[in-house]
């Protein structure tokens, strides 16, 4: 059955002027009575008396315009519920990194609760490559994580980019001077989890060291990673822009080395096969939140993505 028609009838019932509906609803007089003639053949009854001035329903009519009414709420209710981002409800499922979690992830969340706020946030906080798994087993709807997801059914969005430093605590009296990576060998090294992209530019850049094989700290916990510095344990590449409070503390020195350490590249991932729009728009949101952290602090913390993945 035509929603529209129904409409028609609903507006007629009120109005009870078969020109009036028409400027109401936009249409001719001749559309509206068309509309009421093909309701009427499919209910099998007439829905209006006919007078001179104005019509007026009779007992069927009165009876179908309750369901009528009912039945047009009911569409216009989907409608807005479906336009309204005010209206969804359910769960998205967020798998994020810490590097993530400590810089702009706060404002990000803050964000999506204004945007959606029936909508239920499950976060799920661990490695890249534990995420990666999650997400390609269907266990999460989206990842913001360092890099992208190489699968068919992937999605990736940059988000933004964040610049690497080598640090230390100023308990080691070292942040004054030019080190080589031979002079950071010469210390523990803490790193990120055992193949993150860290780890592997880590094992990269000291792999000709001239000290023999470093000792690499591999540590899941970025919370541990910047306390162990802190407390004067080794060295460590990390973002800046999870290390503010400890930089402004000077519990952590940023060290001057010869050699530059690769940027971090941020990305949110969805799936291209989940029907469900909401993930990717969350992804937008987090690539404008992004976006905002770097504009607001700088190239030395964070810089836009150079280009889609």
């Amino acid at each position: 059955m035509n929603i529209r028609f129904l409409e028609t009838f609903v507006c007629l019932a009120k109005l009870k002027n078969f020109r009036l509906t028409a400027e109401r609803l936009h249409t001719t007089q001749a559309a509206v009575s068309s509309r009421i003639a093909t309701l009427e053949q499919d209910f099998g009854v007439r829905l209006f008396d006919r007078g001179a001035r104005e019509v007026t329903l009779t007992a069927d009519g009165s009876k179908a315009l309750v369901h009528a009414e009912r039945m047009v709420k009911l569409m216009r209710d989907m409608k807005e519920d479906m336009s309204d981002k005010q209206t969804y409800a359910g769960v998205i499922r967020i798998g994020v990194i810490e590097s993530i979690v400590h810089s702009w992830f706060p404002d990000f969340v803050g964000r999506l609760h204004k945007m959606f706020p029936r909508v239920q946030i499950e976060i799920a906080s661990d490695t890249t490559l534990h995420l990666r798994e999650q997400f390609t087993k269907g266990l999460l709807d989206i990842v913001l994580q360092a890099g992208p997801v190489n699968d068919a059914h992937a999605s990736n969005i940059k988000l933004c980019e964040f610049p690497m430093r080598w640090v230390g605590s100023s308990k080691l009296n070292i942040g004054s001077e030019t080190l080589s990576l031979s002079d950071l060998a010469s210390f523990p090294i803490v790193s990120f989890a055992r193949n993150s992209a860290p780890h592997a530019a880590i094992e990269r850049l000291l792999a000709n060291n001239e000290r023999g094989t470093p000792h690499i700290n591999c540590i899941a916990s970025v919370a541990t990673m910047i306390r162990l510095v802190s407390d004067g344990f080794g060295v460590a590449a990390v973002p800046p822009a999870i290390i503010q409070r400890e930089l402004n503390e000077e519990s952590l020195q940023l060290l001057r080395v010869d050699v530059d350490f690769p940027a971090l590249t941020m990305v949110a991932s969805v799936r291209t096969d989940d029907p469900n729009p909401l993930p990717e728009t969350v992804a937008r949101i987090a690539q404008e939140t992004a976006a905002d952290f770097a504009l607001n602090w700088g190239q030395e913390i964070a810089r836009l993505p150079t280009q889609t993945p």
